[in-house]
């Protein structure tokens, strides 16, 4: 059995006085207010999503 690897991402910035796709992004990533976390699969994908808005939040753990 395979364990698929996973990322946690927390918000550290407001999407406040940000463009429409950082915000779109940032609820794609299941985010929305300060300081949520969330687990999600290690994939391309995701690993782009967090590269677009890399200044809105931080990666906490990698598993």
């Amino acid at each position: 059995m395979t364990e698929k690897n996973t990322v946690t991402v927390e918000q550290i910035g407001s999407p406040l006085r940000r463009p429409n796709d950082q915000r779109q992004t940032l609820i794609g990533l299941g985010l929305n207010k300060l300081h949520r976390r969330r687990t999600l699969e290690d994939t391309p994908a995701v690993r782009g999503m967090i590269r677009k808005v890399n200044h809105l939040v931080t990666i906490i753990d990698e598993a």
